[in-house]
């Protein structure tokens, strides 16, 4: 299909974004959907083509976290500007690195999420959990892919690991390389529907892309030998269309994935603590030494994993700093925003303007 030539239902626009839009919006303009950020503007696909529009600082300071690829956005019919940012359906988002601790953006409005990680050292569980807890919090559908198949003397033992931690998530084996072994991923990649890659470097994040894609529009590297820890290949997000008409966001390797405050994708990835929990003797229980902790006695039996259990404890110290976070950051900003405004109304009264 010709780049200018998609239409908004081919774009992956659903009736649900029309609800958030009035008669006057459209009068005044149209939607598009953001296919890359870049310094200079936003990159976005619409009925009407490919275009770079700008997006008003006021209205980028607006929006938290801040645009992404994938989001909807309705554009100045007679300028390339942005009016607004059209509510997310999903979001999938971390903590960007810094003291700071704001929230950042990986990809908007998908249907599925792969979670790619290779049968090799990278193989870790406690990064799966990680990235599953994110993608239930943004509502996204997760499927867990294991790449290097080929190069894997176990993959069963890959594949009953991965399904322990997430029954009910679909986990798929695949060499990134070959078009006939990536054949089960096609029921996520239906025309119009969106997906995104995450995982670590390495992993086969842009080769699966490529394989998909029928060339090597993607940018791939090898893995280092002494680690298994591959090299930055992707370095920003882009949506691109795969024959199939499936929309597809590669994203870069991450080695930190930090999360934010994601308390129901925590009850979504580990439900069977959340089960346990729900039987401790205290409704507040901690799971360290408390009496009769329902938890800690699965651990002892052998029926729960104390390597999640620590994971579980980790990932809620991480959810309960980002919420303190946040709540600080947005009283500090509320407090400078105030101290701003009262600076302004005393040097307007200084010199004689204040009306």
């Amino acid at each position: 299909m010709p780049i200018q030539n998609f239409t908004l239902h081919q774009l992956g626009w659903q009736p649900g974004y029309a609800q958030h839009l009035t008669l006057q919006d459209f009068e005044a303009g149209y939607p598009a959907r953001v296919v890359a950020v870049h310094r200079n503007g936003l990159a976005v696909l619409s009925a009407r083509g490919a275009a770079t529009v700008i997006l008003p600082h006021g209205l980028a300071a607006a929006v938290e976290p801040a645009v992404t690829v994938g989001d909807w956005l309705l554009i100045e019919t007679d300028a390339p500007r942005v009016l607004r940012v059209i509510e997310r359906r999903s979001l999938v988002a971390r903590i960007a690195a810094g003291s700071d601790h704001r929230t950042q953006s990986i990809a908007a409005n998908l249907d599925t999420l792969f979670v790619v990680t290779s049968c090799n050292d990278d193989f870790n569980l406690s990064r799966l959990e990680r990235y599953l807890a994110i993608a239930f919090e943004a509502g996204v559908e997760p499927v867990i892919v294991l790449t290097k198949a080929d190069q894997c003397a176990d993959v069963e033992s890959c594949l009953d690991a991965a399904r322990s931690i997430a029954p009910a998530v679909a986990v798929v084996a695949i060499d990134a390389t070959s078009a006939a072994s990536i054949a089960p991923l096609a029921a996520w990649l239906a025309a119009g529907q969106t997906v995104a890659f995450v995982g670590s470097s390495g992993v086969g994040k842009s080769t699966l892309a490529n394989t998909l894609l029928g060339n090597a529009a993607q940018a791939t590297s090898g893995t280092r030998e002494d680690d298994a820890r591959g090299r930055h290949t992707t370095t920003a997000r882009e949506m691109f269309v795969l024959p199939c008409g499936a929309w597809v966001i590669d994203t870069p390797g991450m080695r930190e994935l930090q999360v934010g405050a994601i308390e129901a994708g925590m009850s979504a990835a580990f439900d069977d603590i959340e089960t346990l929990a729900a039987q401790c003797r205290f409704h507040d229980c901690r799971h360290q030494g408390d009496r009769d902790c329902a938890v800690e006695a699965a651990v002892a039996e052998g029926t729960l994993d104390d390597r999640r259990l620590a994971n579980y404890r980790k990932l809620q110290r991480e959810t309960a700093n980002a919420a303190r976070s946040t709540r600080e950051r947005r009283e500090h900003d509320r407090h400078y925003g105030l101290l701003n405004r009262n600076a302004q109304r005393l040097q307007r009264e200084k010199k004689g303007r204040d009306y």
